[in-house]
């Protein structure tokens, strides 16, 4: 496999989206919700989806990857007769994302009557059978995370013989999840001759071998990868795993924000963090994957609305939610990779903003910061303590971690994970120093440059306009 590679360019024109020949009611749609010009991803792969090129894009979070698969996709679905068969698949690891793209269509697509369902686990059995019900009458784009799909797909009534996109999203996060052969059953399903258009943010080794068994012949677009958006202030506190709660809270009553998000790396700590906050007087909600689908958009829809200030989470929102206000980003344990960081400070300083994001940093968590800092090519600023909490650990981003003998977890004077006077070897230090949109009927034959129904009820043109009409720009 050759791919054909798109190099971004320091000083990147700014391209309207005027100027790339998308359908008139996509960029109708555009207007209204005050979109001008496209970002770099978009400017790049854009045009290459439009020319029936497989895609491989590589840009993180926060850079416009979603419109700039499904905008040109939105332009091959009005290109093709209506006839009620899915003609666009997505593939994403999180619910989350499958909402955030679904709305996402709805707003993109409501002058062009593109109709979107999103599908994913964790529902009631009455979910799932309006999905069957829906996939059974089609939707042009159905938005889909793995198991959800295969359980459609092996009951034998998905129809994805006419698909002309298949779509993964945050393809390297799915990865890391485990769900690389569903990936390639859902594939096998899917018409021999579609587009495949494969995004991540990341580029692994494993990431290379997805992509040269799904493509063909693919461009290459990608951005600077995992950096951290400039308008983020990023700061940290050295700590000892018993002072996290204390420092947390000390923080989040100093900053008093209105929008802020903790992350953990392990669904049981959210629990223990929830507890602390509350215990503090601070309002807060907790979203993990073993909360009920319900539960989790309850939550969420309280956090977009500001109603819930403070969100701890695990990071399966890192990549899932799209909310351009948020103010801060805590992570109350460093994340398991370098590339996490990034994904989670990205959640806030959006849409030309600014945002603040600290991490709480044990012994334990020393390296792997660390290889953070080497990744983001800057050093992280160490702030001092609370005075009420006593002084922490010197940061020493050589130190692998460490677990003496006896104590309890994360108590001074015990020998366990880097606490003074134990196996970690760490000294005390005062650091005085600084609603869906799915449709299943036919569309209206007011939308520009779509065929529809004449006025004694025949259909006109199979219900679309086609490649080479006179409507393209």
């Amino acid at each position: 496999m050759y791919l054909h590679a798109v190099e971004k360019k320091e000083e990147k024109a700014i391209v309207p989206f005027v100027d790339l020949n998308l359908h008139p009611n996509i960029e109708e749609g555009l207007n209204a919700m005050g979109f001008e010009n496209a970002t770099p991803i978009q400017a790049e792969a854009i045009p290459h989806v439009l020319n029936n090129k497989d895609v491989l894009g590589i840009a993180q979070t926060g850079t416009g990857k979603t419109a700039a698969f499904l905008l040109p996709t939105m332009d091959v679905i009005l290109d093709t007769p209506d006839n009620g068969k899915v003609k666009a698949l997505i593939v994403v690891p999180t619910r989350e994302l499958a909402m955030q793209i679904d709305q996402a269509a709805e707003g993109f697509g409501y002058y062009t009557g593109v109709t979107s369902l999103a599908i994913y686990g964790g529902g009631s059995g009455k979910d799932f059978a309006r999905e069957t019900k829906a996939l059974k009458k089609g939707a042009d784009i159905v938005i889909v995370t793995p198991g959800r799909m295969l359980s459609h797909l092996t009951l034998g009534y998905v129809d994805l013989t006419e698909l002309e996109v298949l779509i993964l999203d945050e393809a390297d996060r799915m990865l890391d999840m485990g769900f690389h052969q569903d990936i390639m059953r859902i594939s096998s399903h899917c018409r021999k001759g579609r587009q495949t258009l494969l995004f991540s943010a990341t580029m692994p080794e494993k990431m290379r071998g997805l992509a040269h068994e799904l493509l063909q012949d693919p461009v290459t677009v990608q951005l600077a990868l995992s950096k951290p958006a400039a308008n983020v202030k990023q700061s940290a506190y050295v700590v000892f795993e018993h002072q996290k709660d204390d420092v947390l809270v000390d923080l989040l009553k100093k900053l008093k924000v209105k929008s802020g998000i903790i992350f953990t790396s392990r669904k049981r700590t959210v629990n223990q963090v929830v507890a602390a906050l509350r215990k503090a007087g601070l309002k807060c909600g907790k979203i993990s994957s073993d909360l009920k689908q319900e539960e989790r958009e309850e939550v969420m829809l309280g956090f977009r609305q500001k109603k819930i200030p403070l969100l701890v989470a695990t990071d399966v929102v890192s990549r899932g939610i799209d909310i351009d206000s948020i103010e801060l980003v805590v992570n109350y344990d460093v994340p398991p990779n370098e590339e996490d960081y990034v994904h989670r400070i990205g959640r806030t300083a959006r849409a030309e903003r600014k945002g603040e994001a600290f991490t709480l940093i044990t012994p334990d968590d020393m390296r792997r910061f660390g290889n953070i800092e080497k990744l983001i090519e800057r050093t992280v600023d160490k702030l001092p303590l609370p005075s009420r909490v006593g002084p922490g650990p010197d940061y020493n981003p050589n130190f692998s971690g460490g677990r003496g003998g006896g104590g309890g977890r994360g108590k001074p004077g015990g020998g366990g994970r880097g606490k003074p006077g134990g196996g970690g070897g760490y000294k005390g230090n005062n650091r005085d120093s600084g609603p869906r949109h799915q449709s299943n009927g036919g569309r209206s034959n007011q939308n520009k440059g779509r065929g529809g129904a004449s006025s004694d009820g025949s259909s006109g043109s199979g219900g679309r306009r086609m490649k080479g009409s006179s409507n393209r720009k």
